[in-house]
């Protein structure tokens, strides 16, 4: 791949987590080959190879978390933790005949859309590339967000976030500072509170805590579904089955899960006794505003003698000293940051200069916004994989990303046709007004959900205050909505060549 002659390919799909590995399969099911999956680390796996922290497991279902057309029979618990998960993508790899296409170590600095070639320009670690169609499959989970606490750097103990565990450090009897309540600080407390000297965890806001209802899976169970595949598709039916029924309460009726809340609070006080604890444990916002966690461990870790829970964020570190935001003050060896991810300001569109000369990140600086969660004005034939308005609260993101690759595969259709036998480069850009329409229309369902109405400060907003995470409505709306592109929302972009009878010519925007 010299710098002037670079290698021409297809489709370049950035990422190699459930996004990317199931784009690449998509791909090859449609007949195409003339693809790459650049990867910037030394492995597949996405956030389930780069989340290794003690106690790392999934909240959805083993059942559900899985693509259709993969399916495991032999999931070992109800849910499961990371190694499994991770070990499972490796497999999807080998199956499907994956590996000559993935690059590792092949991290993408920058693309640029040619508007003369009609393709991207994709400079990566190892080289140059062009490619007809990008896919960014990188996830929201991808980046961490490590906030921005003065005098972190006259810390002298080690830092690092949940994402980043560093598996060379030695917590026992240590006194460990756990910023943040997330999804995974409720695992990773149970998990080190045996061995660290103290706990001290830093809570702005108490997280709505359910039972996690977990269980190995016998051995039976999975030579049933070895035995008779139906029965495993049948589980995953019911499990995806009871999820969509739920959404209504989401995005419709959030009254309605006050009900849940009772069970939330029934949790709580039979784990935790002390009534101060308690009071500092209770969330005062509606249950599923901000995502609701799964654990049996986590109130009964806190409530030990070496835990301590300091109901407040870290304003600023001095020295060996942590003070909270209500003065607080705590010495620590060892601080966890259990912050989340950029999830608002997806960093990868920092990379992506698309036909006005802008990034992408500078076309979203008021807020991310995409055509039916895929594709983004300005930027031809480029698509993301989990892109704005598609994550869920209370459901499986496979079953998102399976209806994404099916727009891909429609996308991909659209432009062979397009293309007919002339042989001359067509693009795709999403129009501004239908762009605007459909996030408008999100917008608008948004209103009423639980997600805008509970009275809560999630990761779901973006700095002003605007839902671009979340998709308000049931998993198979949206696969209707994205089961076809609809060319009418497109403007369709040729080459200087002459167009096929009766297809206009649409100069590339310069």
């Amino acid at each position: 791949m010299s710098k002037h002659d670079p290698e021409h390919v297809r489709v370049a799909v950035i990422g190699s987590g459930f996004g990317g590995l199931g784009a690449a399969v998509r791909l090859r099911r449609e007949g195409v080959t003339d693809f790459v999956v650049l990867e910037r680390a030394d492995a597949v796996g996405g956030t389930w190879r780069d989340n290794s922290y003690p106690g790392c497991a999934c909240d959805v279902p083993s059942h559900l978390y899985s693509f259709s057309f993969a399916p495991n029979p032999d999931w070992p618990r109800t849910f499961s933790g990371q190694e499994h998960i991770r070990a499972y993508l490796e497999r999807v790899a080998d199956t499907f005949g994956l590996r000559p296409h993935i690059r590792l170590g092949c991290e993408v600095k920058r693309m640029r859309w040619d508007a003369d070639a009609l393709h991207w320009e994709v400079d990566t670690a190892q080289g140059s590339l062009t490619a007809d169609v990008v896919v960014a499959a990188t996830g929201p989970l991808s980046d961490p967000s490590i906030p921005d606490i003065p005098g972190l750097d006259t810390f002298d103990g080690e830092v690092f976030h949940s994402a980043r565990w560093d598996h060379n450090a030695d917590l026992r009897g240590k006194r460990v500072a756990m910023i943040g309540t997330g999804a995974s600080a409720i695992q990773i407390v149970p998990s080190i509170q045996p061995e660290v000297g103290r706990l001290t965890l830093f809570q702005r806001t108490p997280p709505w805590v359910l039972p996690r209802v977990d269980r190995e899976i016998t051995a039976a169970e999975r030579a049933l579904h070895r035995a008779l595949p139906a029965t495993a598709k049948a589980r995953r039916g019911i499990l995806w089955g009871i999820r969509e029924v739920q959404v209504g309460a989401f995005t419709k009726y959030p009254g309605v899960l006050g009900r849940v809340e009772k069970l939330a609070v029934r949790n709580l006080h039979q784990h935790v006794e002390d009534p101060a604890l308690r009071a500092a444990l209770t969330p005062d916002y509606r249950i599923g505003c901000k995502r609701i966690l799964l654990s049996n461990s986590y109130y009964p870790a806190l409530a030990r003698p070496n835990v301590d829970v300091v109901a407040s964020g870290l304003k600023e570190v001095r020295g060996s000293t942590l003070v909270a935001a209500d003065g607080t003050s705590v010495e620590a060896d060892v601080i966890v940051f259990g912050t989340g991810f950029r999830v608002t300001d997806m960093p990868i569109a920092e990379r992506v200069v698309g036909a006005g000369g802008q990034t992408l990140a500078e076309s979203w600086k008021d807020g991310m916004a995409a055509l039916r969660g895929a594709t983004a004005a300005g930027f031809p034939n480029w698509m993301t994989i989990i892109g704005p308005n598609t994550g869920l609260g209370n459901s499986s993101m496979i079953l998102m990303i399976e209806s994404q690759l099916n727009y891909l595969a429609d996308y991909v259709k659209q432009l062979d046709a397009l293309k007919g036998r002339s042989g001359e480069r067509v693009a795709l850009d999403a129009r501004p007004t239908a762009v605007h329409a459909w996030n408008h229309g999100v917008q608008d369902r948004m209103a009423r959900t639980v997600w805008k109405t509970g009275g809560c400060d999630s990761w779901y907003l973006d700095a002003n205050g605007r839902n671009t995470t979340i998709w308000p409505g049931t998993t198979s709306a949206f696969r209707k909505e994205t089961r076809r592109v609809d060319l009418a929302e497109y403007t369709v972009l040729r080459s200087a060549r002459t167009p096929a009878p009766g297809l206009r010519a649409v100069p590339a925007p310069r």
